[in-house]
């Protein structure tokens, strides 16, 4: 079989051209000519290669951002300007909506039906809704005591570092985007080194909506290149997606050079099923909240805590329904369940299935199905809270169940974790719902559902999830500063 033949099996048939890094508004390799395989997830064939940017591109694409921010023809727009070509991005996202949902599938192995649903949806609504929402930047009139006339500007900060993680490539690259270019800021978008494709068709498209050159910059590549974005002394921000650890060491680094910084790390959330619940709904909900994206999701429902005059109830109900999860191919339109993103995310849940922690209700091993990375939806039940199942951010199809007996102790519970990215309850008690809801620690709390996302809602964490707010006009702010006038007139 020759190279192309081998290239067309492992996309289904899709012919994926080789990609390159966009600096300042053309399409170039990587400095030393080094690139990256991609593989396809559902069956470990090689999709394309990607140019592997380092140092020297980071660079370049910097410089491009740079101009582009003081001399281009992007300072010189209007917020409502800018407005404009972010809902004309909208709409050309729309048109190639099933294309970037196939593409993000392949890279991915998200079920296409979640691709085309959530991930398209939530990408175009977050250009839709920053279109609209860039001519609300404005400054105000100030009264002071002294004499004269004093006023606010809201400005951008400049070369903004975006750098985003595996499991949803378009949804987490354009919730950064989309505000940091209405406030007027350029950006080096440093996309996940496995599933970098979709990163490089927005550049196109952003481009063709009429985005200026340098405007936006892509540097596909490992860490070395993220590493070179925050440590670089002209990027005025880095917005990050990803783990706590390495989180933390971003953090640190920039402090260096007094970066702004926006972080969406990792999380441990709890779902809480009371007595008086609608066990149904209930259900549904924790299933969903974590097998969706095969369990790769930040906010994933990954601890159930279930009162304990239902617990044999739910445990029974958990088994039957996660048995029959469709498994299979992302791009059947049946499947629920792809494959883990990489070997190496299927590896890393294998290595906690090993710690032989509590008993396994179903799941807990890998399964052979076509040479892709995939991973049996797995309940874990009868776990101490200092299990480390419990504790750690696992990023896979793994839920842990837990009993309480206590309002109080659910609370406990919920809280005794060091993340604080989301979390939710169930029951039909409309006063218990917003009590507990207000002592929970997490950025987003759903009450009888889970995972309801919005570009107009913010979401963040506390703790070690990290600070500072993704959606809404929260995330805007994030991406301007104040700058205060006065001119006296006496």
């Amino acid at each position: 079989m020759t190279e192309e033949q081998e290239r067309a099996t492992a996309t289904g048939g899709a012919t994926v051209p080789a990609g390159q890094l966009y600096i300042g508004g053309t399409w170039r390799d990587a400095a030393d000519g080094a690139r990256r395989d991609v593989i396809n997830p559902a069956n470990g064939r090689l999709i394309t290669t990607v140019a592997e940017g380092g140092n020297e591109d980071v660079d370049a694409a910097v410089a491009a951002a740079t101009e582009a921010f003081t001399e281009g023809p992007w300072p010189a727009l209007t917020a409502r300007e800018r407005g404009d070509i972010l809902l004309k991005a909208a709409a050309l996202l729309q048109q190639h909506r099933e294309e970037l949902a196939q593409l993000e599938s392949l890279d991915t192995g998200k079920p296409i039906t979640f691709a085309r649903m959530v991930d398209l949806g939530d990408t175009i609504d977050h250009f839709a809704y920053y279109g609209g929402l860039a001519g609300t930047i404005e400054g105000a009139t100030r009264s002071i005591r002294r004499p004269g006339f004093a006023y606010t500007r809201r400005e951008p900060l400049g070369v903004i570092g975006a750098i985003t993680p595996f499991n949803f490539p378009l949804i987490l690259s354009t919730s950064k985007i989309a505000p940091a270019l209405a406030a007027g800021n350029t950006v080096v978008h440093k996309p996940a080194e496995d599933t970098p494709l979709t990163a490089l068709r927005l550049a196109e498209l952003l481009t063709e909506a009429g985005l200026p050159e340098g405007v936006l910059n892509v540097v596909t590549g490992g860490g070395q290149a993220g590493a070179a974005l925050v440590e670089h002394p002209g990027v005025a921000k880095i917005a990050f997606t990803g783990s706590t650890r390495t989180g933390s060491r971003i953090a640190a680094a920039a402090a260096a050079t007094v970066k702004h910084t926006t972080l969406e790390l990792g999380g441990k959330s709890a779902q809480i099923i009371f007595e008086d619940s609608d066990i149904g709904v209930a259900i549904e909900s924790a299933v969903g909240g974590f097998v969706f994206n095969t369990g790769q999701f930040c906010m994933g429902g990954t601890r159930l805590l279930v009162h304990r005059s239902v617990y044999e109830t739910v445990l029974g109900a958990l088994a039957e329904a996660a048995t029959h999860v469709p498994v299979g191919d992302p791009l059947d339109p049946a499947t629920v369940v792809g494959p883990m993103a990489g070997l190496k995310q299927l590896e890393n849940v294998e290595r906690y299935l090993a710690l032989g922690e509590g008993r396994v209700v179903v799941g807990g091993h890998r399964l052979d199905l076509g040479g892709g990375y995939f991973y049996a939806p797995t309940v874990l039940a009868d776990l101490d809270n200092t299990a480390r199942c419990v504790q750690e951010e696992i990023f896979g199809p793994v839920l842990t169940v837990q009993p309480f007996d206590t309002e109080e102790e659910a609370v406990t519970l919920a809280n005794s974790t060091p993340y604080g990215l989301a979390a939710g309850l169930h029951t039909r008690d409309v006063a218990r719902a917003h009590r507990v809801a207000a002592k929970l620690r997490a950025g987003i709390v759903w009450i009888n559902s889970w995972a309801v996302l919005d570009a107009a809602l913010p979401f963040g964490g506390y703790g070690q999830s990290g600070y500072g707010r993704e959606h809404g006009p929260e995330a805007l702010d994030a991406y301007l500063q104040t700058k205060s006038v006065y001119l006296p007139t006496a």
